[in-house]
């Protein structure tokens, strides 16, 4: 498939997906929303792509927000689809991605674009990165699940402060705030996230995708997370992942997961 505004690598079972709007920073539009839902759709439904890292093009931006030309005279009806649809067609889409998606901040991390990265399952930065989620300073909250995912990541009391001040962190407070996992030069920034990449490719990608699903459940309302954990764990018994992972265990070797 042929995209405008990202660009989709695959090597040795990752798919790197580098949003590519420089001129833009990276912001994100409707036709990027819609680019980066077919991509992500493509590379989870390809049984050779065990990982997937979402970065953006050049050094200073992964997203530095969504384009508000777009919705600038949008009225309350629209707003809310808007917010609506992009949820719906990316954010949570994301989350509840079967695929393991890392998210490789190179640089700003504002409004939608850290509401993306918050969508992914977890999160490395370059030390030049700077996040924040500046909505109320346009007159309007962060709309793609930045007021939800952001207290979960970082507690309810910074995440006030970070949405009511609209103020930006750097690399290291958003690592000591349990925002991102871990922090490395830009250079290093992709290397990391594909040494991180290689060894969750090691272990059943059945197994983490029923363990995704198993968190995922904690923080959704009305669902009892211990009772998904036990469906989950139940689940795995039916797989030929176990039968494999558990031979392998008993005959001292190294498991060779089928995926299934």
């Amino acid at each position: 498939m042929n995209y405008e505004n990202i660009l989709l690598n695959t090597s040795n079972g990752i798919a790197t997906i580098i949003i590519n709007r420089p001129s833009k920073l990276n912001a994100l539009n409707r036709a990027t929303i819609q680019e980066l839902h077919n991509a992500f759709k493509d590379a989870d439904s390809d049984r050779d792509i065990k990982v997937i890292i979402l970065t953006g093009s050049g050094e200073k931006a992964f997203v530095a927000g969504a384009d508000i030309s777009e919705f600038a005279d949008f009225n309350v009806k629209e707003g809310g689809k808007l917010a609506a649809k992009g949820q719906e067609l990316l954010f949570n889409f994301v989350e509840n991605l079967s695929t393991p998606v890392i998210a490789a901040i190179n640089g700003f991390a504002l409004g939608g674009g850290l509401e993306l990265a918050m969508s992914c399952h977890f999160r490395l930065a370059s030390a030049n990165s700077k996040m924040g989620l500046p909505e109320v300073s346009l007159g309007v909250i962060p709309g793609y699940g930045g007021t939800q995912r952001l207290p979960q990541l970082v507690g309810k009391g910074r995440a006030m402060e970070m949405i009511m001040t609209a103020g930006m962190i750097d690399a290291t407070q958003a690592y000591n705030y349990g925002l991102v996992n871990h922090v490395t030069e830009q250079d290093e920034l992709l290397p990391m996230a594909e040494k991180i990449a290689s060894k969750i490719m090691r272990n059943s990608s059945v197994a983490i995708t029923q363990a995704i699903n198993a968190i995922n459940a904690n923080f959704k309302e009305g669902v009892d997370g211990f009772k998904a954990e036990i469906e989950a764990f139940g689940n795995c018994f039916g797989t030929a992942d176990f039968k494999e992972g558990t031979s392998a265990f008993l005959e001292k070797r190294k498991a060779d997961f089928p995926g299934e």
